[in-house]
């Protein structure tokens, strides 16, 4: 195993395109990280950089204190799962387990009980004689993920490896892969758009948008303490509700006002505003931070999603089209009159371009 560190790296392909702008990242050994972002943010282009697949244009790549930038894929010893599973359709699900092996010119008496040891470990052992076209999705993902794991790698990659699953299968997974990491302990770098995935699975979040790093931390941080607008309405399910507004002092308290919410800043978050009273801001707030009541109220019920543990409500308010999380059984209906709240201590605040976020919740 071996840590991981990108230093300013960078990658522009031959048409002109910055896929990638100066990325630093330290990633420790026998950690768990997650690229997240979307489609063409730069997460698949990292990962085939460290694998050696594609060159920077830019930076180093080092594990632990050797520069590997400039070596062969093979000479980096890394281990790469692919989206597409990439298995070989005329060979049996043990000569594909093999198959690293045998490049590797590890001895026939040592193959077979490595074969045998990864196959148990993936609850495989009675697919060994099949071909991949025998197999369901979920089982061909397993010998995928074995033929990595066969050899003695020192990082594990894994490029959307559950895209292609249904979401019970994807759910399944995401159990399958932490409860796997946890035993063999490798480095493993993870990309994926899924939120989901990143949440429930990493140590480490990274958050990428057109080739910039935006964020890293935990889960809990990035959820809670969001760098950014961008960052803040991409890690999220329903995502978080923005609402234009300004900030104000009266009576020796700071609010928050807009046409649709208003809400006094809490005196320990003060502070962090002093420079920013008396002018325009933007204000996050996550569904489950917005209290709803019914009756007499500015708000309109737009939709209401009923999803059995919870019920998701769509609010109108003027121009705004706001989003809360409600009781499974609460007694609301589309048209009906409602009041928004906000927790104010749980309220993110922005610069108005969404650049740099000012506060966060409490």
């Amino acid at each position: 195993m071996a840590s991981v560190t990108l230093d300013a790296l960078r990658k522009r392909f031959p048409d002109g395109t910055l896929a990638l702008d100066d990325l630093s990242l330290e990633i420790a050994d026998r950690e768990f990280v997650t690229l997240l972002g979307p489609s063409g943010c730069g997460k698949t282009t990292t990962l085939r950089m460290i694998a050696g697949l594609d060159t920077p244009s830019g930076g180093r790549i080092m594990f632990d204190a050797r520069r590997v930038d400039q070596l062969t894929p093979a000479a980096r010893n890394v281990a790469m799962v692919f989206q597409s599973y990439a298995l070989y359709p005329h060979m049996t699900v043990r000569r594909n387990l093999e198959y690293p092996l045998r490049k590797r010119r590890v001895a026939p008496a040592e193959r077979a009980p490595r074969v045998a040891e990864t196959a148990a470990l993936l609850k495989i052992e009675n697919l060994l004689d099949r071909l991949p076209r025998q197999l369901s999705g979920g089982q061909q993902q397993r010998v995928a993920l074995g033929r990595a794991m066969v050899r003695d790698c020192d990082v594990f990659l894994l490029d959307e490896p559950l895209s292609n699953l249904d979401a019970e299968l994807r759910a399944h997974m995401r159990t399958e892969l932490v409860q796997l990491y946890r035993r063999i302990g490798h480095t493993m770098i993870y990309v994926t758009h899924d939120q989901a995935e990143a949440m429930t699975m990493s140590t480490r979040m990274v958050v990428l948008r057109g080739g910039k790093l935006q964020q890293v931390g935990t889960p809990d941080e990035v959820y809670h303490a969001p760098a950014n607008r961008f960052v803040a309405g991409f890690v999220g399910s329903p995502t978080m509700n923005f609402v234009a507004g300004v900030l104000t002092e009266a009576a020796g308290a700071l609010r928050f006002c807009s046409s649709s919410l208003g809400f006094v800043v809490p005196d320990m978050r003060r502070a962090e505003l002093a420079a920013a009273r008396s002018r325009d801001v933007l204000a996050g707030v996550r569904p489950e931070d917005l209290r709803l009541e019914p009756g007499d109220g500015p708000g309109r019920v737009l939709v209401v999603e009923r999803l059995g543990h919870e019920t998701i409500v769509w609010v109108g308010i003027g121009d705004e089209r706001l989003c809360c999380r409600a009781p499974a059984q609460a007694p609301l209906a589309p048209d009906q009159p409602v009041r928004l709240t906000a927790d104010a201590g749980r309220v993110h605040l922005f610069d108005t371009d969404g650049a740099r976020r000012l506060i966060g919740r409490c």
